[in-house]
Formats: C-alpha cells, structure tokens, sequence
C-alpha cells in the first residue's frame, strides 16, 4: 500500500472510532475527525452503493470522486441498492461498507440487531405514496379493505403504508400485503396484480406520468430522511475512508444545488426514465438540509417506532428506544470538509 502525504488525505481518529462501539452520540463528548498528513489508507478496498432514490450517490459514482482521492492503493466497488431492504441486506452480509437507505430502514435494521451507524443524512424526500391503476374503483385510502396491495417490506413506502393506515383507523389485517421489490410492485400494479400499490419515486412518477396508474394519497409527513449507514466495523477500522466517503457526499450536496438540471440528467440515464420524470423527482426532493444525523432526524423516527411493534416488524418497544439512543453516528458529518474532495 502507498503512503499518502496529499493534505487531502483525512483520518479520524481511533477515539472518534472507538465511540460508534460504545454506542456513543451527539452530545456526548465524542471528538471529531482530524486531518493527519503522512498516513496510508486503512484498507485497499471500499465498497459503496448507489441508489436511485438516493440522487448524492449518483452524482459521486457519476463524477469519479472517490475514485480520484483513491488513485490505485484503493479499489472502489459500487453495488446498486433496489430498495433500504437490499441496502441493509448488503450492510448485514458485510456486502457493502456504506449503504444508503431509509431512515425508517435504517431504524428497523437496528431494532432487529444490525451493527449499523447513520452517519449522514442526505435529503428529505417526498418519495412514497400509494397509488392504485387509472380508473380503479379505488378511490381513497378507506376503499383500501380487502384489496391486494403492493409493497417492499422493510423500506419507507412500506413504512409510509403502515402509517396511512393507522391514519384512516385501518390495519394490516384490513389489505392482504403482497410483499415485492418497487420495480415488481409497479408491474404488478400496472397489469392488474395487484389492487394498489405503495410506491417509491422515481418509479412511481414514471407510473403516474405514463397514464397507468394515479395516486389516492399523499403525505410528505409520512416520508422519513435519506439516511447514510455504516458498518460498526468499518467505522470503528477505516474511520478514514468514513470521512472521505462523508467528505464527497457533502461535496455531492453543493454540487446538486448548484447544478439541478445536470442532477436530473444522472438521474434519468441511471433509472432508465424521461428526463421530465427525473427533474420531478429531483424537485420533490429536498437536498438543503442539515445533513448531521440528530434530534430533528429522532423526532421523526420516533413516531414511526411504536408502528412497528404494533405490525410485528420489531418485538417490543424497549427495542426501538435503544435504537435511537445509538443510531447516529455524527461526528463525520460534523468534520466533514467537502473542499477536501479535489
């Protein structure tokens, strides 16, 4: 492995690691990451996914920053995340060092046992809702009772699903839930399968704009935060590349701000969709946020906990507040210099 001396080159350091195993978090004392000149990579592999619901990862995959900082002492893989289920599956297995997912995702993963750490959190989508096919005698969420509706267990329209129920005095018990991955949920909805569907953007804007289908509800409120996650491996062992991965996400963050149309364009040619579609994507996606995993980002999650011990997906509430009390992780994002990204 080559020495690094480039300023560029940041490394947290081993107390700021050591936190994520003992669970410590915002508020708490932890030190944040420092630059170190003269120090060599950690590992010579790091292994990122890139999501379509996740525009920053595209644009990092896009542009080849990472792959730049890295030069040859490490090989960046990018594995694609169909949905926060897959990129939590990826997490668990040790298949990916970085996922991006959900923060209900995010939230249910470390209820359930999953070592994972949200470690940035890169937008405030509006990215769910449930949409039945054009012209279904379906009308509103009550019409919803005994039908056959579509969703990918373990993400947010799932989550936002569970929600809408409640909402409406209705319950699991009330639908038949047909358990499939968003790209199958939306074929299933469009040829009939199925009676409705809960739905992931851009899927479901392509859907609705295509004519095939319609949305019956919409709750911006119901949508939980993009989250970053990590391994409590990989933070606590390669805290430098943490940081840098942060480092080009907060770089990422500028760079779809300052450039929404070329955003739109990554985002169309990765999805496969009209450049209209992404562009109304990327416009129901609120990307200027605080980006530091903390109070405002709990407030959220702790509404939808209590909702999964009520549908089964986590076995009690104690559970859930121990997951909150350990799932951020913001020490990177808080040190985080996107001008150290060249």
């Amino acid at each position: 492995m080559t020495i690094r001396t480039r300023s560029t080159l940041l490394t947290a350091t081993v107390a700021v690691a050591a936190m994520a195993m003992t669970g410590c978090v915002a508020g708490e004392g932890a030190p944040a990451a420092e630059p170190v000149e003269g120090a060599e990579w950690s590992s010579t592999t790091l292994t990122v996914d890139f999501a379509t619901y996740n525009p920053l990862s595209l644009i990092i995959k896009d542009q080849g920053w990472l792959e730049a900082e890295l030069g040859d002492d490490v090989a960046v893989t990018w594995v694609q995340s169909a949905g926060s289920n897959k990129a939590n599956e990826f997490l668990r297995s040790g298949a990916v060092d970085v996922g991006s997912t959900a923060g209900s995702a995010a939230l249910l993963a470390r209820s359930n046992g999953s070592p994972i750490h949200t470690i940035n959190v890169y937008t405030q989508p509006n990215w769910s809702a449930i949409l039945v096919p054009t012209g279904s005698e379906i009308r509103t969420v009550d019409d919803l009772v005994g039908a056959n509706v579509a969703a990918t267990k373990g993400t947010d329209p799932y989550f936002f699903l569970l929600q809408t129920l409640a909402e409406f005095d209705l319950g699991l018990d009330d639908i038949t839930v047909q358990n499939l991955q968003h790209a199958d949920g939306k074929t299933a909805l469009e040829t009939g399968a199925v009676d409705a569907w809960a739905g992931l953007d851009p899927l479901l804007s392509t859907s609705v704009a295509n004519g095939a289908s319609e949305i019956i509800y919409d709750n911006v409120s119901f949508n939980s935060y993009g989250f970053l996650n990590a391994t409590e491996d990989f933070i606590t062992n390669h805290p430098d590349l943490a940081q840098l991965v942060v480092n080009a996400y907060e770089k990422a963050r500028l760079w779809a701000l300052e450039n929404p149309d070329e955003t739109a364009a990554i985002l169309a040619e990765v999805a496969g969709i009209d450049i209209a579609i992404a562009e109304a994507t990327i416009e129901r996606t609120v990307i200027d946020i605080d980006s530091v995993p903390g109070e405002e980002h709990r407030a959220v999650l702790a509404v939808i906990g209590p909702i999964f011990v009520d549908s089964g997906d986590v076995a009690n509430q104690q559970l859930i507040d121990d997951a909150l009390d350990s799932l951020f992780f913001p020490d990177f994002t808080e040190a985080a210099d996107p001008d150290a990204i060249g």
